[in-house]
């Protein structure tokens, strides 16, 4: 099997951005290639009540769960559903001011992109 392309980003939960700190809760892998969007995540409420007592933790899954949607194309997640793939990752990597906020993209080659997934949400998320 050939070497596949793919990019990732890790998504951030920012509890206070005036404060700078975060916690990476997921990873969305992109692979043009394979047609593969797909969204793995982790959520400690432990660590992030830690940078904020005060955080909806329950607010941060919605979050999460509506980009695993956009991921999808599901309908729950509105226009962006339709979107081809890497339009979805680009609405999903575009910089913003909520609670969960994106990284930098990254790249990389992968055989199986799902594993690939896997292996980046254990090594930067859990």
């Amino acid at each position: 099997m050939s070497r596949l392309a793919y990019q990732y980003v890790v998504l951030r939960c920012v509890p206070r951005p005036d404060r700078e700190e975060f916690h990476n809760v997921a990873v969305v892998l992109y692979c043009e290639e394979e047609a593969f969007l797909d969204l793995a995540c982790q959520v400690d409420a432990g660590r992030l009540a830690a940078l904020d007592p005060r955080l909806d933790v329950d607010q941060v899954r919605a979050g999460l769960a509506h980009a695993a949607a956009v991921c999808a194309g599901e309908a729950t997640a509105g226009d962006a559903a339709g979107a081809p793939l890497g339009q979805r990752f680009g609405l999903l990597t575009a910089p913003r001011s909520t609670v969960l906020q994106p990284g930098p993209v990254h790249g990389g080659l992968t055989d199986d992109p799902a594993r690939q997934l896997e292996h980046l949400l254990e090594r930067l998320v859990g």
